[in-house]
């Protein structure tokens, strides 16, 4: 059964897609922690992130490094943070949260709800800033 990543990917499932190569795919979370939380994922379905060949552990770092240099530009933010949990989706993936303090990333919070139009806002920002 696909994951829920996967039918994003696949466009089965809409979302507010930052950027895309032939190997990786990048979107906002739906349930952000802060403004411009981002998710970076492998297209290959692979639940856990150390289970990646080299090649494509190296290349998702590099993208999320790119996408993660766009959101810094375009959400105010002192830097941006980084973890993998990979518990709640069986997709390897990466977080990409703009941090002012620590507990921007408290997986605890409560999760924020922003309307479309202000996703929508969000995602084009980010893409602007892409290099």
């Amino acid at each position: 059964m696909s994951s829920i990543f996967s039918k994003i990917i696949n466009g089965e499932i809409p979302c507010y897609k930052i950027a895309e190569d032939e190997n990786f795919f990048s979107f906002l979370d739906i349930s952000p922690l802060v403004r411009g939380h981002t998710l970076v994922v492998p297209k290959q379905e692979t639940d856990y992130i150390f289970d990646l060949n080299d090649d494509l552990h190296k290349g998702l770092w590099h993208f999320a490094k790119r996408i993660g240099k766009a959101v810094e530009q375009a959400v105010p933010c002192k830097r941006i943070g980084i973890t993998v949990i990979g518990l709640e989706v069986p997709h390897a993936h990466i977080h990409l949260i703009p941090i002012n303090k620590m507990a921007d990333m408290n997986f605890a919070n409560p999760k924020l709800s922003f309307s479309k139009e202000v996703m929508e806002e969000t995602a084009t920002l980010i893409r602007k800033h892409l290099s």
